[in-house]
């Protein structure tokens, strides 16, 4: 008689602690908190399973390596944003004004930062991110950069734009939307803090004072269009 052998690794059989929650889910809940605690270099694949109480193979059924985990944590940061960014760029200038957009897709930003656990940004910057493995997050990010560049370039006071190169333009915006990053680190963000952000991100493009507040209640419909 042949015996079937369970595969290895399968995913545990007792229910998570919250239904709701996949194993997944809690195994990259469980590496995004100790990333950002102990560092890449200082998680190993033991540490994570023990975090979510799964057997070490249990971990290997999902992910093969905790790299690929910290992958998959990248993209969930900055997904959410490229997607909005394509929506609201497709209704300019039709439908939104170039400043508007741009104020939208940095509080859409400033928001996805905010969710995610752990505040996963902090990871952006380790030295392991910028290993070839990494590429599509990098590839990513590089796209919703472009995106604030070229909606900056449209918005734009002509002075600004004529010593400041599109990429450049995008560069200082995405910077200043990940502030919310190292805000974090120190405090709780306030929901003021987003519109200080988005606003900071029209100054930074030269408009004045009024110009900034005509946007800001164009974005405001423009978002609940979007998110309606």
């Amino acid at each position: 008689m042949t015996v079937t052998r369970p595969r290895q690794g399968r995913p545990r059989h007792t229910p998570p602690s919250d239904p709701g929650t996949s194993a997944r889910e809690q195994i990259l809940d469980a590496a995004g908190a100790l990333f950002v605690e102990r560092g890449i270099a200082g998680t190993s694949t033991r540490m994570i399973a023990e975090r979510v109480g799964i057997r070490q193979a249990s971990l290997y059924y999902h992910f093969a390596t905790k790299e690929e985990i910290l992958a998959e944590l990248l993209a969930t940061s900055v997904r959410p944003s490229l997607r909005m960014v394509e929506q609201i760029r497709a209704l300019v200038p039709e439908r939104a004004h170039p400043a508007a957009a741009l104020y939208a897709v940095a509080a859409m930003d400033v928001r996805t930062l905010l969710r995610t656990p752990y505040n996963i940004g902090t990871l952006y910057l380790l030295p392991e991110v910028q290993a070839e493995r990494f590429d599509a997050f990098r590839a990513e990010r590089g796209r919703l950069q472009a995106s604030y560049g070229a909606l900056g370039t449209l918005a734009a006071a002509q002075a600004v734009t004529r010593g400041m190169s599109t990429d450049h333009l995008g560069e200082l915006l995405i910077q200043l939307v990940e502030v919310v990053i190292q805000i974090r680190r120190s405090r709780e963000p306030e929901a003021a803090d987003t519109d200080a952000i988005a606003s900071s991100c029209l100054r930074l493009c030269g408009l004045t004072e009024p110009a900034v507040t005509i946007a800001r209640a164009e974005a405001r419909t423009l978002l609940d269009l979007l998110t309606s």
